[in-house]
């Protein structure tokens, strides 16, 4: 069914008066332990992820600043050869597996999706706080393989290093990854079904949030891809603790094997890294801009293009590990067809952007750096691509450059453009509006200092993993290591100014961005159950910016700002010009 709403004349109607803060909340009905170690309140459980995943953020990067200071000398700095493979290693394990691929879906995609499809929970809310325990026992082992000296193999396990010459942790690394896989599967499970048989009457697909369509495609790639790696770290122990010849060519394995099963896996997880940040940048993109986004169906659509996409391009990663020349030619045709529905992305966004009444607070700074970063490290991938430049490429620092600015340039930026958007709705407090700007520009100016180098050096041959490299290089490596210590100062700036708004931070109030979605309607913090009354979406899209009304059809608070700009009073959201042409709300 097509509702068309057709004309907007005069201001929106007056938005609805700002509901009193409830005694009770999520965060109040109870203050002792249990309540939050057995709670099955989505929201808790997302809280929960938020510290833990935190944590294994901050060991992450104390590992990666090892690494990047040891690389200030050419024969090395501050640790021996050996602890430097398991500084890198314990930095790939801890960032991947608990941090980016947990981020996103379990922090704010279980605080989040039952509000924003006018729900009270997840479908599961059992499984869900048992995917947390999983996730932890999972980081319990890692993170004892860390500190019981270390694993040296890389992040990428490639045998038959890990599986017979490694005198390291490899097992328990090994089972920690493991096990935090059927965490990702039940949160991926508990979403997709979630959204499927939970939304609000009248919240039909195609008027849910951006967000829920990229955390659903991310959803599907969990359940899909995960069991895939889990056989393949299954088969890694066999073969190292009965020496049963699966991967090792010594004893009649297949190190390729190996490689094929693990990125059919790994190619993938980096769309359940990034998907999620691209969906939390729509939202912040068309709130701050005022505007309708440009390409709704083309937007929500491409999340799925890419998940489908993403599970044929692995071999991409194997164009110098002995595959076929006609299937290396296949696959970086098939590695150029994901740049397609991600280019939709990036021009949709810019569209949206574009005569946009764009105000800068935190949440938008973040989310311009991930365009900006995103565009870069995506037309970098397309060298690696291509197979004559990715042969002089491979493994080198062009790759970890590559990497990191989609990574962390793209999804770790997403992160902190959710945590800042979604802060005050979470905690029912604002933070310092001029020191997080502050950390947005510390934090993309130290990210080009850090990687653009590493392009460089990359590009000129600097093999990746490697404690020792030529003097030429050293300024390079001084450069990226001085702006890892500015970007280390920007990541640490959120954790001051956030911790310290719980205590001395103004109240929020329900809609302080002055957004559409139905998660909005809930105070801050919100109410145990969500909502007092089931919401009823019946005429509105989920971005009537244009129109100036929220997704059930009232009017929006004034926005940010719209003190200094005449087009943002009395009720009216947007100038005049493009924002007030006809709105189609498909339902």
């Amino acid at each position: 069914m097509s509702i068309a709403v057709t004309s907007h004349s005069g201001p929106a109607a007056a938005p609805p008066p700002e509901p009193p803060t409830p005694p009770v909340n999520y965060l109040n009905v109870s203050h002792t332990i249990w309540s939050w170690l057995f709670t099955v309140d989505h929201k808790r459980i997302g809280i929960l992820y938020l510290v833990s995943i935190s944590i294994f953020f901050v060991a992450g990067g104390a590992a990666a600043g090892i690494v990047r200071l040891n690389l200030l000398q050419p024969d090395g700095a501050i640790v021996s050869e050996d602890a430097y493979n398991r500084a890198f290693t314990a930095h790939g394990v801890l960032m991947l597996f608990f941090f980016l691929i947990p981020a996103v879906p379990a922090v704010f995609g279980n605080f989040f999706i039952p509000m924003m499809i006018g729900t009270k929970d997840l479908a599961f809310p059992k499984l869900n706080i048992a995917s947390w325990y999983v996730f932890m026992i999972g980081a319990v082992c890692a993170v004892w393989a860390v500190l019981a000296g270390g694993i040296d193999t890389g992040w990428t396990l490639y045998p038959p290093y890990s599986t017979r010459a490694s005198q390291s942790n490899v097992i328990p690394g090994v089972m920690g990854a493991f096990i935090s896989g059927f965490s990702s599967i039940m949160t991926g499970l508990n979403i997709m079904v979630t959204v499927h048989k939970m939304r609000a009457p009248g919240m039909t697909w195609g008027r849910l949030p951006l967000f829920v369509w990229a955390l659903y495609a991310t959803s599907l790639i969990q359940l899909l891809a995960t069991p895939v790696v889990a056989i393949s770290l299954v088969l890694i122990m066999v073969e190292r603790v009965a020496g049963i010849g699966i991967f090792d060519p010594t004893i009649g394995g297949d190190p390729v094997l190996f490689q094929h099963l693990f990125w059919f896996y790994s190619h993938p997880a980096v769309y359940i890294m990034i998907l999620p940040g691209m969906g939390v940048i729509s939202e912040v993109l068309t709130c701050f801009s005022r505007k309708n986004i440009f390409g709704y169906h083309a937007i929500a659509w491409s999340s799925v293009g890419i998940a489908v996409v993403g599970f044929l391009l692995w071999a991409h990663h194997m164009f110098v590990a002995g595959i076929s020349f006609y299937a290396a030619l296949l696959f970086s045709l098939l590695s150029m067809l994901v740049a397609v529905p991600s280019a939709i992305k990036v021009f949709n966004w810019v569209a949206t952007l574009y005569r946009g009444s764009i105000t800068y607070q935190a949440p938008m700074l973040f989310s311009l750096g991930f365009v900006v970063l995103f565009i870069v490290g995506g037309l970098t991938g397309l060298f690696l691509a291509t197979l004559g430049t990715d042969i002089h490429l491979h493994d080198t620092y062009f790759v970890v450059a590559h990497f990191h600015f989609v990574m962390v340039g793209g999804m770790v930026m997403g992160y902190f453009a959710a945590l800042h958007f979604w802060w005050p709705k979470m905690t029912g407090r604002m933070y310092s509006d001029w020191w997080s700007r502050m950390a947005a520009a510390i934090i993309i100016f130290g990210f080009f200092i850090t990687f653009i180098p590493q392009f460089v050096m990359g590009y000129h041959g600097m093999p990746r993993r490697y404690p020792n490299y030529p003097a030429e290089f050293q300024f390079l490596n001084v450069m990226s290591t001085a702006g890892a210590s500015i970007l280390g100062i920007g990541y640490l700036m959120p954790a001051v100014y956030l911790t310290l708004s719980l205590f001395f931070g103004k109240r929020a109030t329900a809609n302080p961005w002055s957004a559409t979605g139905l998660e909005w309607q809930c105070p801050s913090p919100p109410v145990v159950h969500n909502f007092e009354h089931m919401p009823l979406v019946v005429v509105c899209g989920p971005y009537e910016y244009a129109l100036g009304v929220d997704q059930l059809g009232r009017g929006l608070p004034e926005p940010p700002g719209s003190q200094d700009d005449p087009a943002h009073r009395d009720g009216v959201t947007g100038p005049a010009g493009p924002m007030h042409k006809e709105t189609e709300v498909v339902g």
